[in-house]
């Protein structure tokens, strides 16, 4: 028909990165950075069928990166996702001078926007040609890294500190915008892209970290939030806590592990402090993240039933103000009507008909003395009497003042 649109017509996710049904969380890993590497928008410039795939790629790889989402499409499909919380990535490299003033703009006022990495940094990560600094345990790093460019640092732990578990994270005073990078190793010796951490605004700081503490530590992708903020804003806090995703990684081996700070500001360099620390003295701390975990989780599947309630309520509470406004509204008619018929009980309604129908009532009520009348008889003559009372008053006045004249005279 004329004036819709068609449908979006989206691929399987399986297809799209080329894996099997029952492939593993590493396998689709794998896949899905060859494929962001192939169809990158930094190796296509002015190809946008590659940039088209790439944002599948990314779509898809979102879905099945996901335990939950990878359920909920395993069994109903696309239906079952709620695709405007899907967001895509952008690449700053190919957005132009304006819309890089647009983004950070938007940035600034507190919309969450998501930015690809550049393609340059994962092809020297891969093909093994980065400078990795030194990061010990215990220690931490102050450095200044270039947008759209990353500083690598490897930190190396023994069997005893890896069981104990391992936290590095990164801290802005600045406030820069930054992504906290943790990289595997592959079989060329080069480093691929496992993790990756958005910075947060917390309290005057931005910060990132990552966890690996033998069990599953969550993350919160604030764009869920701000996409359901825009759609429905009361029923955000509802999803508030649907932002969690779970880490992909949990613990670490011996070994040294490669981390990165990449500098995500729009136009200026970021600083940072990067720090990495063994959990041993952060026992009662360790227990505690891991039973605010557990608490978050059971808070949010009792947020998805209270939702349910709170919606009956809601839709209840608006039929009842509905009805409300209607009975005042009727009440306040029947109260006007009733004063109208009360105003027609008047004399002069009365008198007026009586005029309007025969002259006998006008004639009757002219030759009558209206109480009015005698009223303004009564007031004639006192006007009177008080004319004569002050004339001899003056008079009084007038012959005193001749008597007391004559004496001195005389």
């Amino acid at each position: 028909m004329e004036g819709t649109s068609a449908p979006v017509v989206r691929r399987d996710p399986y297809e799209v990165l080329n894996v099997s049904r029952d492939s593993s969380d590493q396998e689709i890993k794998t896949a899905y950075r060859k494929l962001a590497l192939k169809y990158h928008p930094d190796k296509n410039v002015g190809n946008p069928e590659a940039s088209e795939l790439f944002k599948e790629v990314a779509y898809s790889y979102n879905i099945l990166a996901d335990p939950d989402k990878r359920k909920q499409y395993d069994t109903a499909g696309f239906e079952a996702l709620e695709t405007e919380g899907m967001d895509m990535e952008i690449d700053l490299s190919n957005l132009g001078t304006v819309n890089t003033m647009f983004a950070a703009l938007f940035s600034k006022l507190g919309v969450p926007i998501k930015t690809t990495i550049s393609a340059t940094v994962l092809e020297e990560a891969l093909s093994g040609v980065v400078t990795v600094r030194p990061l010990r345990l215990g220690t931490s790093v102050t450095g200044k890294v270039e947008k759209q460019c990353a500083h690598f640092y490897g930190v190396t732990i023994s069997d005893q500190q890896a069981q104990l578990g391992i936290v590095v994270r990164v801290v802005s005073a600045a406030q820069s915008k930054f992504k906290l990078l943790y990289f595997e190793h592959e079989a060329n010796g080069g480093y691929g892209l496992a993790l990756q951490e958005e910075c947060e605004k917390t309290g005057k700081v931005t910060s990132a970290g990552m966890y690996f503490l033998h069990f599953q530590v969550y993350r919160m992708d604030s764009t869920v939030n701000a996409l359901t903020m825009a759609k429905d804003p009361e029923a955000a806090f509802f999803k508030r806590l649907e932002g969690l995703q779970p880490c992909e990684v949990s613990e670490l081996k011996a070994g040294t592990h490669i981390f990165a700070v990449y500098g995500d500001n729009f136009f200026k360099p970021a600083t940072y402090t990067i720090e990495a620390l063994c959990t041993e003295t952060f026992e009662s701390t360790t227990e505690k993240l891991k039973d605010i975990e557990g608490q978050i989780l059971m808070k949010r599947n009792e947020l998805r039933k209270f939702e349910t309630e709170y919606q009956k309520a809601l839709a209840r509470f608006q039929e009842v103000t509905n009805r409300f406004i209607q009975e005042k509204q009727s009440v306040d008619e029947l109260l006007k009507e009733r004063d109208t018929i009360q105003s027609s009980f008047t004399v002069a309604r009365t008198t007026n008909c009586c005029i309007a129908s025969n002259g006998s009532c006008s004639s009757s009520s002219s030759s009558s003395k209206a109480p009015g009348d005698e009223l303004n008889g009564e007031s004639s003559v006192e006007d009177v009497v008080s004319d004569g009372k002050d004339k001899l008053a003056k008079k009084r006045w007038f012959n005193l003042n001749l008597n007391r004249s004559d004496k001195k005279a005389g």
